[in-house]
């Protein structure tokens, strides 16, 4: 393909990121912001060139050992989890903005300390940003079919980095706070590690079941090529120690590359994503991985006895087979890779230059002096010339001193560099103990041993074969230390880590710390106790003016913001605005405002130079620390002691609310009482005074107007034999006649005086008897009462036509009686209401059914009686009423009980 043509595609792509990552900052919508599929996919920029290109030259060269740059993430990802969920908090709290200011706030915040880690960082990384930039420069002039210009005026890679550059330096510096989260530039990343995963697996299927027939074919041809079998074992017990090795280097790389702590802890938005992240990151490294193998093995058996690089077959297949579509889209997908690791890494390496090198040692003091703005656009200038210089100089070290390494030899010296962080970091959120002095000995330490055993043979011995003299002899001096099995890379970070982590543990215990160290770490060993309090827990004893402080505050945040934070602050502790002082949690809260924009050292420098810090004894620290653990326990007790009371306060308001609800329905029964008993009273009274008043009354008048005086008798007398045996049910002054009977005759006792009402409506009426056994215990009397009570209400409800079924069986050891109507359908909030005595008098507004309304009601009550229950439900085109009464067994106890 013609390099101007291509050219123009990396444009292209170029612009599409420029376009997604503006939109992304430009929209700010929720499907970018609390979204945790681009939170996990942007943590997939684990997957640089080095495993794009890489891992498929390795698994040629060195077989399975490939597999375990992947698998050792996947192993530790629960870990990871747990582990991570707890940095974010401390991060957050803190406002911390890289790896460098982590574990430097944790041994005492020191400016030395936080250099020295972003040194470690900065030599570890710019060799593998110059990996990523030897991945752009070879595939590009693989695929154009150009050799490599020793012009770097007239090579197209370096102008595809200075706009990657240029990427990172526009869209990495919008914020001067350093904590904020840059959404255009994880938006970008993600869209990156989405395309790169593509693209492979579709040059993988290509090469699977187009140039092959499947993986089964290529095992059988890879299996004729004389080191195969070798190559995909572990080649005995050396073999799987150093495939072990490979393992535990992958997981430290995993936690500690500043891209991966970037992507991780300082752009989560909420720590809910990382459970999208458990399963989302391994499915994707399983994909990833998925056609390594054929790719790999695929390209051998193609370019077997040829001199190519294997790790470019990704490349190489699809220009041999004259498919130079797919190779673009291939070179795009590690372009992907590249570009993603270069910005983040550049981006979280230039926080950390401009926050831990070059602002504490050298601009510190010309920021006091200027405006908000002018310190604002200081910060965001050092950072965009630091992003420059740092790809400046990857660039610089591509080209004299990795241009005829390995990918893979290059990614694993870095990652043993990196590695070297692990005893600071992970003592820094598990062990109290650990110092600063303890730290800075056992890294150094290990860097020496990385120095000697690896970078000098790797970087300056490749550049100057004649190298002899002192060096030369004192890295021979190492063989002494050579282990057994084990290859170069695994004996170098076998040692530099045992040396780094026992001098560490060593020179811990034999020290004390001083309080700040003390403090720090209590605050992140145990973040989730202190995490809604943290202030309180900062230990700080001295003089400072608020006014001394505001007056720091305002040269970075600017009048506006200082006064807005301030009044945050004093609405949380409920401060009075005119107090003069400031106490240790001021002096911390201060310390986060600045630390997002400058760092935590150079904010720790700033508020120093305005206050007057008394020295605390460690012994005062414990004690403090004890208080305020104390203190935290108590306001913990208190505040559940608030919600319980709280609780009950609700509860006793929802029961007063029942109450009155009660008291009113109450008071609305009697009404309707009153009224029921009120129409037979005057209906006698006004058939007696016609029948005083009239003695000429023929007689057959006479006797219509006795007989309805005996009807309405008659009901008086139900409505209150019905008020009074109700009484008695429910305060259990009525024993049961419990007898043993047949259900079905009881049932057919029950409806035999309902039968002419039933025919009269035209009311189909069925049976459905399911049981094997018809005799049960209960009181027959109340349970024909029962029965009448569900008629006459459903006769009330069911139109003309319509059906009344009983169906009888057995269900969980209780006789279960369904007895269904057309009628309508009762509300669904009415359902248990139905059967309270007040449920009619409730519905005042509607025109009521002839009763008392408290046929149901003693319906309720007998059942309770007998151990049994009752309720409703709509079913279908009606209402089911449900009984259910104990068994012959249960009704024996309950008799027994009687």
């Amino acid at each position: 393909m013609n390099s101007l043509v291509l050219f123009a595609v990396v444009i292209v792509y170029l612009a599409l990121l420029f376009f997604v990552a503006h939109h992304a900052e430009q929209k700010k919508s929720k499907i970018w912001v609390n979204n945790p599929y681009i939170y996990a996919l942007s943590i997939a920029v684990y997957c640089t060139a080095w495993t794009y290109y890489g891992s498929i030259g390795v698994a040629v060269n060195q077989g399975l050992q490939y597999l375990a740059i992947y698998i050792g993430p996947v192993i530790i990802i629960p870990a990871w989890i747990f582990i991570n969920s707890k940095i974010i908090r401390i991060a957050k709290v803190n406002k911390i903005s890289s790896i460098a200011d982590f574990i430097s706030l944790r041994y005492g915040n020191r400016r030395g300390l936080g250099a020295l880690i972003t040194l470690v960082c900065i030599f570890a990384i710019i060799p593998y940003i110059g990996l990523q930039i030897k991945a752009i420069s070879e595939t590009f002039h693989l695929i154009t079919n150009t050799p490599t210009s020793k012009n770097i005026l007239t090579d197209n890679a370096t102008y595809v980095v200075i706009m990657i550059a240029m990427f990172a330096g526009y869209y990495g510096t919008r914020y001067v706070d350093a904590s904020e989260k840059r959404l255009g530039i994880i938006a970008a990343v993600a869209l990156e590690s989405l395309l790169k995963l593509i693209f492979l697996v579709l040059l993988g299927v290509f090469v699977t079941y187009f140039v092959y027939n499947g993986y089964s074919d290529i095992y059988d041809q890879a299996s004729k090529i004389a080191d195969f079998n070798a190559k995909n074992t572990f080649d005995g017990l050396g073999g799987s120690f150093n495939w072990l090795i490979m393992c535990l280097l992958s997981i430290s790389a995993f936690f500690l590359l500043p891209r991966q702590f970037h992507t991780s802890i300082v752009e989560n938005r909420q720590e809910k994503h990382l459970k999208t992240a458990l399963w989302f990151l391994p499915l994707y490294l399983l994909v990833f991985n998925l056609f390594v193998f054929p790719i790999a093995w695929g390209g051998r058996v193609l370019f077997d006895g040829q001199t190519v690089n294997p790790e470019f077959y990704s490349i190489l297949i699809p220009l041999h087979f004259g498919k130079e579509w797919i190779s673009v889209l291939v070179f795009l997908g590690g372009l992907s890779s590249s570009i993603s690791m270069i910005i983040i890494s550049a981006l979280s390496l230039s926080i950390m230059l401009s926050n831990n090198l070059i602002i504490p040692f050298g601009w510190i003091g010309k920021f006091k002096e200027n405006q908000a703005s002018e310190n604002t656009r200081s910060i965001t200038n050092i950072r965009k010339i630091s992003i420059f210089i740092l790809v400046v100089i990857s660039f610089i070290f591509y080209r004299y001193f990795i241009l005829d390494n390995s990918l893979f030899s290059v990614g694993l010296i870095s990652f043993v560099l990196i590695a070297q962080l692990a005893p600071a970091f992970f003592g820094a959120i598990f062990w109290k103990r650990g110092s600063s002095k303890a730290v800075i000995i056992g890294l150094i330490a290990g860097l020496i041993i990385c120095y000697f055993g690896l970078i000098l043979p790797q970087y300056y011995f490749s550049y100057n074969h004649e190298f002899k003299g002192f060096l030369r002899e004192l890295y021979d001096t190492f063989a002494i230390f050579n282990i057994p099995y084990f290859d170069r890379i695994s004996q170098i970070f076998f040692w530099s880590l045992f040396v780094n982590t026992g001098l560490f543990t060593f020179i811990s215990v034999s020290l004390k710390g001083d309080y700040r160290e003390r403090n720090f770490a209590e605050l992140y060993v145990d973040i989730d106790k202190y995490i809604q309090n943290h202030e309180n827990a900062f230990i700080w004893r001295g003089t400072a003016y608020v006014s001394d402080i505001k007056n720091i505050l305002v040269r970075f945040l600017g009048i506006q913001k200082t006064e807005q934070a301030f009044r945050v602050f004093n609405l949380k502790y409920n401060i009075n605005n005119q107090v003069e002082t400031a106490d240790s949690r001021f002096i911390k809260f201060s310390e986060n405002l600045l630390a997002g924009r400058i760092g935590t050292a150079s904010a720790k420098i700033l508020i120093e130079g305005v206050t007057k810090e008394d020295k605390i004894s460690l012994p005062e620290v414990l004690n403090i620390l004890e208080e305020s653990k104390e203190n935290i326990i108590t306001n913990k007790k208190l505040t559940e002691k608030s919600n319980e009371l709280k609780s009950l306060s609700e509860k006793l308001q929802i029961a007063n609310e029942h109450l009155i609800i009660k008291d009113k329905q109450k008071d609305d029964f009697l009404d309707s009482v009153a009224h029921e008993l009120r129409t037979p009273i005057t209906a006698i009274r006004a058939a007696g005074e016609i029948l005083a008043d009239d003695d000429d009354m023929p007689s057959e008048i006479k006797k219509e107007f006795l007989n309805n005086i005996i009807t309405e008798s008659d009901r008086l007398s139900e409505i209150i034999n019905d008020i009074l045996y109700l009484d008695k049910l429910e305060h259990g002054k009525t024993p049961l006649n419990i007898g043993f009977n047949n259900i079905i005759e009881t049932y057919q006792k029950a409806v035999k005086p309902l039968l002419h009402l039933i025919n009269s409506n035209d009311i189909h009426l069925s049976l459905v008897n399911l049981l094997s056994l018809e005799n049960f215990h209960y009181d027959e009397a109340r349970m024909i009462q029962v029965f009448q009570n569900i008629y006459g209400n459903a006769l009330k409800f069911t139109e003309e036509q319509g059906m009344i079924q009983t169906k009888f069986l057995i269900q969980n050891d209780n006789l279960n009686i369904k007895i269904f109507n057309t009628g309508k359908h009762i509300p669904e909030a009415d359902l248990d209401s139905i059967f309270d005595k007040f449920y009619q008098s409730n519905n005042q507004n509607i025109i009521k059914p002839i009763g008392s309304g408290l046929g149901l009601a003693i319906c309720k009550n007998i059942m309770l009686a007998h151990g049994g229950n009752i309720y409703a439900e709509n079913s279908g085109l009606g209402v089911t009423f449900n009984i259910n009464l104990p068994t012959n067994q249960q009704h024996e106890n309950i008799k027994e009980e009687l």
